[in-house]
């Protein structure tokens, strides 16, 4: 389910869906090939644990929303864009080097107070060669998720087909990646009550958390970082041969392409999920279910939504789902 109710049994990490991490996507913009997209998902409008519609309020003014960059391949981030919300808006700042590895709100504003949409209309806001949009959006994101909790037996009922998300979108240019390629994911931290941030979700690549983490481990592996994602590849590899039937040399040769949990991309290249970046039309759903049940399960007959803009943010205008 993309990364959508990452928290226990299908919930939102600390009971708030505005904590949620739902998908990450990164393609080269249609507007030129010197720039790249960014979407970033969260916070979605409706949950299934419990049932029923989430918040109206989009984005928690208590978190901060934080794309990380790792622009040599340590798995620690070299850059990053935080995004906090206000009453007056949305404020973007970008952090290098060890400002960007750290936990706090740092850097160097690239936009301040611009505006959040709660409506069908999107407002861009521009700055230098960067452009951002922060609001509701029609969810992108496509997959019969009662088929997936009715063990893997799908109707080709996309779930997602009219409901929202909280959409943060940057165009940047390419050099401001830090590098080319780079590795890609996001993370939502809280307030831990002692002046200092605690992190409540994480994610890159699509389902992982939702499907190969349960119990004890999920906390871990919503707190942790790619530079430390190695501890998970046994859980990963009990899984695949539960599920899958992969052997056990096999199944831990698959965990470790799935971990560490990042999005390669590279701007000069097509993005295609899951070696280059993620498009809004790529079928990681597919994808995924073909990996871990071994291609027993190789799709959920649902296709990709079609209400999706040629211009930016890219994003459809909300259902009103909300």
């Amino acid at each position: 389910m993309g990364h959508h109710y990452s928290g226990p049994d299908f919930s939102c990490p600390h009971g708030d869906a505005r904590l949620d991490h739902c998908d990450l996507f990164a393609f080269p913009s249609p507007d030129g090939r010197d720039r790249s997209v960014i979407v970033i998902d969260v916070h979605p409008s409706v949950a299934v644990n419990p049932e029923g519609p989430t918040t109206k309020e989009p984005f928690a003014a208590e978190a901060l929303y934080e794309l990380k960059i790792d622009t040599n391949g340590d798995g620690v981030a070299d850059v990053s864009y935080r995004t906090r919300f206000s009453e007056k808006g949305a404020t973007v700042r970008r952090a290098d080097g060890e400002d960007a590895a750290g936990t706090g709100e740092d850097g160097a504003v690239v936009f301040e107070d611009a505006a959040v949409s709660t409506g069908p209309d999107a407002q861009v806001a521009e700055s230098g060669d960067y452009r951002f949009f922060a609001g509701w959006r029609s969810d992108p994101f496509f997959f019969d998720a009662g088929g997936a909790l009715n063990e893997f037996q799908f109707t080709g009922e996309d779930f997602f087909a009219d409901k929202d998300v909280c959409s943060i979108v940057l165009e940047v240019p390419n050099e401001a990646l830090g590098a080319e390629p780079v590795a890609l994911w996001h993370r939502i931290l809280v307030g831990d009550g002692n002046g200092g941030w605690t992190q409540a979700d994480r994610g890159a690549r699509p389902s992982q958390s939702v499907f190969f983490c349960q119990g004890e481990e999920k906390p871990a592996y919503l707190g942790g970082e790619p530079a430390t994602d190695a501890q998970f590849i046994d859980s990963f590899a009990h899984a695949l041969e539960h599920v899958g039937g992969y052997s056990p040399d096999e199944a831990r040769r698959v965990a470790g392409t799935l971990l560490p949990d990042v999005l390669p991309y590279d701007p000069g290249r097509e993005a295609a999920y899951p070696t280059n970046g993620r498009a809004l039309t790529d079928d990681v759903a597919d994808h995924f279910l073909t990996v871990f049940t071994n291609g027993k399960v190789t799709g959920d007959g649902v296709g990709r939504h079609t209400d999706l803009l040629d211009e930016f943010p890219y994003v459809a205008p909300p259902h009103g789902s909300y």
